[in-house]
């Protein structure tokens, strides 16, 4: 099977795009087909062997519609083949710079039709108020009947008219072949309308002449007030403002991802032959190394070779503070270059940048359809012609029951301009446009319109532990010194022992050293001893880390901190022992913590009504003591990976609907098996085929945000609907006039119209409003944690310490240094006989002279 976009034109309303599905669905070999009349585009999904392009495109133009394969794929101005220029790219050559792809092009397109709307608005404005005032302003005066001269008045109208007819040709010229190959559309409705009014026009100027011809003044005087050129001439001219106002609000829509493509630099400076080259972003190549300047977007994903710098990375995961980044450190295409001068190593290019694969994947939502918009679909597509009859059966009607062939039909006409296909089309696809939209400025990608509909009804929320709500690697939580031995001498001798293994918990002890600055003497003979732990010589003497059972091998008693391991097992944390020479030195414990938000985004679940589930292969009592410091409800351990989907699978089968939040690795099986898959922190790899929602943040309340924005879409698409179904049913009986005989109603062509335009304005208008959605974030205030605060403020000195001769002078300053107010991070270089502090306050000179001096030493600016 072969999946194609195509870009449709022709399209005015939801029976256009109804009739396009329709003749689309029924050539051999079409699977799926989804039209969007919002974006212009038609996803078919077929079998290539049955059928081809080719006659997708022909059936299409058959039904009276233009079609043509929508090439951009949103790509990053990559060239793929002949007919393919580029796409979603930034350069001259790239979608962006065109203005290409679902966003750019729907942009753009409803830019330059809105352009042409205004002066056609304007033009038919202009010429209507003279007509309106030849044809009404002897009634509004008191005078019903112009005596003086009506068929010169009629004339004038007339002379006005035609070139309001001229400006707004598009109803009669779409609308009446549309009506002749039976697939009426809302072009037909006006062209109809309008058409009847100007017919019946022209028949009554026609009997006002023989009135003159025959002197029968009455004849001229009944027929001069029943012209209805100025009815032809509004209703064409407000339809227009509708459509204009509707095509303004289009526009709008499209913005977000208009801002995401335009995110992608045009051009990028590239190092060649050790010389600087400017070259448009489409040219590069896996390999090319970019040279970027502070201020500079980095075009391409690629490899920090050279250079520090923070990186802003809010256009791609929503996250306000700069990133950190060095040699080695990985860097996203669209994130900007803040401080620093760096080189980066491209890895991927064109069209598998994550940006490019962003816009790609957004694009792809905002032309789906959630299934809630199936009954308007069918509604749609019988909708004109049962409009079409109902007006033919009103004048009818009124004209068997004897009020007259006026009257009739302009009851016909009100019903046949009232009556609003727009609406229904547009209730679905603008506010999955939007929501889309709003959801990527946040780093929420959410695959598709199923994918809203799905997620506003889960009752379960299944969670994976490691990585989704904790950090994923352990740190140390706790270090418990014994026999005299104080905090950073047992890290220091931790640190000896562990520098000679690449365990998971031996790198938490590493970093905690590293992160106080704790100097550490360099062991020998170390060995890891499995299911154990591992030993180490320091100084001479034998060290042990690890469980009770290597410190039973070596002859070291652990009953007197029984208890402490007991509590720190109850924890969840894995505490590592410490000994030599046959006594104990202490604990050092880690544990794979959780984020900070976890626990308030697993709340946020439980007020939603939502039950939650977490899934992990930790041992029932490391699971019991998460279960308790998150506050979840149930917990199922001793999970492997390969049993998640069946977890998933056991809570469907008791009637459950199920989102399950992974990483979208190993959970791939089970984010496929859920009713909703949500990958979390995808960063660079989209995980797209697993997972219906994509997270660029490693953060719960992401998640959390993206159910409750599913249930603002959805909840926005039913009150659409609503209006369209309500509009429709009220709207078209009163102008069939219902309300006549009882109240006096009557609802002329001209009201009929200005009702019309406002039911697709109103629609449009209330999607729109899905802008304004606030995400979960801390209710805006989770950036500012005051950890970042404090990284923020961060003072950095470095100087010169003189006298300092083995490593018991390097631990003699660093001690002094380490315990100044307000110092964070220490490093003393015995070699190079400096010193390099971090603090999150200012220090003077003269304070570290004092401090140093005080130690036995010398500062040296």
């Amino acid at each position: 099977m072969k999946k194609e976009k195509f870009k449709v034109t022709g399209m005015s309303c939801s029976a256009c795009s109804s009739r396009v599905e329709k003749v689309t669905g029924k050539l051999d070999g079409v699977k799926i087909v989804s039209v969007n009349l919002l974006t212009g585009t038609m996803q078919v999904e077929f079998d290539e062997t049955v059928t081809d392009e080719e006659k997708i495109i022909k059936a299409v133009e058959g039904a009276g519609y233009g079609a043509y394969p929508d090439e951009v794929r949103g790509g990053y101005g990559e060239q793929t083949g002949g007919s393919n220029p580029g796409g979603a790219g930034a350069t001259a050559k790239g979608a962006a710079a065109r203005g290409d792809g679902a966003g750019g092009s729907a942009s753009k397109g409803a830019l330059d039709e809105t352009a042409q709307m205004k002066k056609r608005l304007i033009w038919s404005v202009v010429l209507l108020i003279p007509l309106m005032t030849v044809s009404m302003g002897p009634m509004l005066l008191g005078n019903h009947h112009n005596t003086e001269n009506p068929l010169t008045m009629i004339m004038i109208q007339v002379l006005f008219l035609i070139p309001i007819v001229f400006l707004n040709r598009k109803f009669f010229v779409k609308g009446l072949p549309a009506l002749v190959r039976g697939g009426a559309n809302m072009d037909s409705l006006i062209a109809v309308g309008s058409g009847a009014a100007i017919v019946y026009g022209v028949f009554a100027l026609f009997r006002i002449a023989h009135g003159y011809e025959t002197g029968d003044m009455a004849l001229v005087h009944k027929y001069s007030a029943d012209i209805y050129f100025e009815s032809a001439a509004m209703i064409l001219t407000l339809i227009t403002v509708g459509k204009y106002m509707e095509a303004r609000s289009k526009g709008k829509t499209s913005q977000a991802i208009e801002k995401l493509m335009n995110l992608a630099p045009k051009t990028a400076i590239v190092e060649r032959d050790g010389k600087e080259i400017e070259i448009e972003t489409w040219q590069l190549a896996p390999g090319d190394i970019l040279v970027i300047r502070p201020g500079e977007s980095i075009a391409a994903d690629g490899e920090i070779v050279s250079g520090t710098t923070a990186v802003d990375e809010s256009a791609i995961t929503g996250e306000s503070i700069p990133v950190e980044k060095g040699a080695g450190d990985k860097v996203i295409s669209a994130t900007i270059n803040k401080t620093g001068f760096i080189k980066v190593r491209c890895d991927r290019v064109g069209e598998d940048t994550t940006i490019s694969q962003i816009v790609r994947l957004v694009e792809e939502a905002s032309a789906s359809k959630a299934p809630i918009a199936r009954l308007a679909d069918k509604i749609a597509g019988v909708f004109v012609p049962a409009v079409m009859g109902i007006a033919l059966v009103t004048a009818i009607v009124w004209l068997i029951a004897g009020y007259g062939f006026e009257h009739a039909l302009s009851m016909g006409i009100s019903v046949l301009v009232i009556s609003c296909p727009c609406a229904l089309g547009l209730a679905t696809p603008v506010a999955i446009m939007v929501g889309t939209g709003k959801g990527a400025e946040n780093g929420i990608l959410i695959k598709s319109g199923e994918a809203f509909e799905a997620a506003s009804h889960i009752d379960t929320v299944v969670m994976d532990k490691t990585g989704t709500i904790t950090e994923g690697k352990p740190v140390v939580t706790d270090i418990i010194p014994a026999g005299g031995v104080s905090e950073e001498e047992l890290l220091s001798k931790a640190a000896s022992i562990e520098a000679g293994s690449e365990h998971p918990l031996a790198e938490a002890v590493m970093a905690e050293a590293e992160k106080r600055g704790v100097t550490y003497e360099p062991s020998e003979s170390f060995q890891a001893l499995f299911g154990k732990g591992a030993k180490a010589e320091i100084g001479g003497v034998s060290h042990f880390a690890g469980n009770e059972s290597l410190m039973s091998d070596e002859g070291i008693d652990t009953s007197g901190i029984a208890e402490t391991l007991k509590r720190l097992g109850d924890e969840g944390k894995t505490p590592l022992i410490f000994g030599a020479e046959g006594e104990i030195l202490g604990i050092i414990a880690a544990a794979d913590v959780e984020k900070p938000t976890s626990r308030e985004a697993i709340g946020e679940f439980k007020k939603m009504g939502i039950d939650v589930v977490m899934l992990t292969g930790d041992n029932p009592r490391t699971a019991e003591a998460i279960r308790k410091r998150m506050d979840i409800p149930e917990v199922i351990a001793g999970v492997l990976p390969a049993d998640k989907e069946k977890h998933v699978a056991g809570l469907q089968a008791e009637g459950r609907k199920v989102a399950m939040i992974g990483d979208g690795i190993n959970d791939a099986p089970a984010l496929t098996r859920a009713d909703v898959g949500i990958a979390i922190g995808a960063g660079t790899d989209v995980a797209i085929e697993s997972a219906d929602a994509v997270l660029m943040r490693s953060d719960l309340l992401d998640a959390v945000t993206a159910v409750k924005l599913s249930k603002a879409v959805i909840r926005n698409i039913k009150e659409n609907l609503f209006w369209a179904f309500f509009y429709n049913v009220i709207g078209i009986p009163v102008a069939a006039g219902v309300l006549f005989i009882p109240l006096g109603i009557k609802l002329s062509p001209m009201i009929g119209a200005a009702a019309m335009s406002l039911s697709s304005v109103c629609v449009v208008t209330n999607a729109l409003r899905l802008r304004f959605f606030k995400t979960d974030r801390a209710r805006s205030e989770h950036f500012e944690t005051e950890e970042t605060k404090k990284e923020e403020k961060k003072m950095k000195y470095e100087f010169k310490v003189e006298g300092m001769m083995c490593m018991h002078c390097q631990k003699h300053v660093n001690d002094a240094l380490a315990a100044m107010d307000g110092v964070t991070k220490v490093d003393v270089d015995l070699e190079g006989k400096k010193a390099a502090v971090e603090a999150d306050r200012e220090i003077s000179m003269d304070e570290f002279k004092k401090v140093i001096s005080e130690a036995g030493y010398e500062v040296v600016e």
